[in-house]
């Protein structure tokens, strides 16, 4: 669920985090840089030339900055849901990928990759980090290197998907350069459980819902979007966006109950599809025209070519946005705020836009509110501050990491971050002393503890970064 704004070099890309790369922001006096979800829509974090921010997404008229760093130059920067873990890569060194304690402002470790880093994913057992030919995934707790994907398909655009439940941990990432392929893989277990042919054109966009059993996918067209089970690869749901104009997929976003799919693109509007499971008996679907109609397309498509009964069994959308600023690189999510359904899209210009969805009758959704993450905000009165434009508060105070500690252990910690593959070319670069805790590993159920990174035995945290 957690999605990028465009990939690096400003390549349209899909979701997590993926923004405008090593190259910059594309426009004349664009400051923006990248805009990524956490995994539970929680949170927005952008990145600019001069820094990045972290928002607060639990209210619609309030967006609260909970952490302002000067870092410049970043173009990726994700938060592992609402810890203090973020992950930040600057185009000062885009082979290098830093490990952040927000509260506390300092690093935890950083490592260092032979090429550019495209992307970064993060769930709570695993991290993936995407270059154009290859991906690395460490294990989140120690950032031990588990297994390193060499030879991937080209992708440059750093295109992949991990999904955020941590106990089916796949990560979806392009099979072909020239096809739609997609390539499933456990991080759990380490292996390759499907390759599904999604589309004939190269993939554009991928997302899993929130327990990792439905994949969305999109290709460079734009024009279908494809939703398939998991792990078995079966297509389950095929949408339409349009056949009039190919499009460049930004973003694919399932909703919290996996009921509906965000699609937003480099166009004004912004899709929301329904995923209807019919029963047998077909009781809620024969009360409408609409109904009806599908019925007989469906009957009728057993006696029509191939191509033409694929068109007329896709469905349309259920409900649509059209965006009040003109075309911009822009990412989209779903999320429940103050416990009602919205659509959330985070603008290339620094905007933030909040829908209303009726989850009903769908439609044209309502602009509830809308929100500008750098400067002043154009809804409140001139020399007004921004809600957004800074933090509102004092950064919270937190306990130690040993208060936090809950499970128990049977030995002690490693003492360095080990199992880096020498042939992958990934180098740690802080060496975290020996781990002690008071009663055990950090507890990853508490949704606003410290990052799952074994912290240090003084609990100051790494320091500064020191190359091996």
């Amino acid at each position: 669920m957690e999605s990028g704004v465009a990939g690096p070099g400003g390549e349209a890309a899909g979701p997590g985090g993926e923004a405008a790369g090593p190259g910059g922001a594309d426009g004349p006096g664009l400051q923006f840089g990248c805009a990524s979800f956490n995994q539970d829509s929680t949170s927005l974090a952008v990145g600019t030339k001069t820094g990045y921010k972290l928002f607060s997404l639990t209210m619609v008229d309030k967006l609260d900055c909970i952490h302002e760093s000067e870092t410049p130059d970043v173009y990726i920067v994700e938060r592992l849901f609402s810890s203090s873990l973020v992950v930040v890569v600057s185009t000062a060194m885009p082979q290098r990928m830093n490990i952040y304690h927000f509260k506390k402002e300092t690093e935890i470790c950083n490592y260092s990759y032979p090429n550019t880093i495209r992307a970064v994913k993060l769930n709570r057992q695993r991290l993936a980090v995407c270059l154009e030919e290859s991906i690395y995934i460490h294990n989140i707790k120690d950032m031990k290197l588990l297994k390193t994907l060499l030879n991937t398909p080209s992708n440059p655009s750093g295109l992949c998907a991990l999904s955020i439940n941590h106990s089916n941990s796949y990560l979806a990432y392009p099979g072909s350069a020239t096809t739609g392929e997609i390539i499933v893989y456990d991080s759990n277990n380490l292996n390759t459980v499907a390759m599904i042919p999604a589309h004939d054109s190269p993939l554009a966009a991928l997302s899993f819902n929130a327990s990792a059993t439905k994949l969305a996918s999109a290709s460079e067209k734009g024009t279908v979007i494809r939703v398939f089970s998991i792990p078995e690869g079966l297509r389950l749901f095929e949408f339409r966006r349009g056949m009039k104009r190919y499009v460049n997929i930004s973003s694919l976003s399932f909703s919290p109950d996996g009921q509906f799919l965000s699609a937003s693109s480099n166009t004004e509007t912004v899709h929301i599809f329904k995923m209807d499971q019919l029963g047998p008996s077909g009781g809620d679907e024969a009360a409408t025209w609409t109904a009806y109609v599908g019925k007989m397309f469906s009957a009728a498509s057993s006696y029509l070519p191939a191509q033409v009964s694929g068109i007329m069994s896709q469905d349309r959308a259920f409900a649509i946005v059209h965006l009040l600023t003109s075309v911009q690189r822009n990412v989209c999510t779903m999320a429940m705020i103050q416990k009602l359904p919205r659509l959330l899209v985070s603008t290339a210009d620094g905007q933030l836009f909040i829908y209303n969805v009726d989850p009903l009758d769908g439609g044209e959704c309502m602009l509830a509110h809308k929100h500008r993450l750098f400067g002043i905000d154009d809804n409140v009165d001139e020399g007004e501050e921004s809600e957004g434009s800074e933090v509102t508060g004092p950064a919270q105070v937190c306990p130690s990491y040993a208060a936090t500690a809950a499970l128990p252990v049977s030995g002690p910690t490693t003492a360095t971050l080990t199992g880096y593959s020498e042939d992958g070319g990934a180098k740690k670069g802080e060496v975290i002393p020996e781990h002690e805790f008071a009663a055990g590993p950090v507890c990853l159920d508490d949704e606003n503890e410290f990052p799952p990174i074994n912290w240090c035995r003084d609990g100051t945290g790494g320091g500064p970064a020191r190359r091996s």
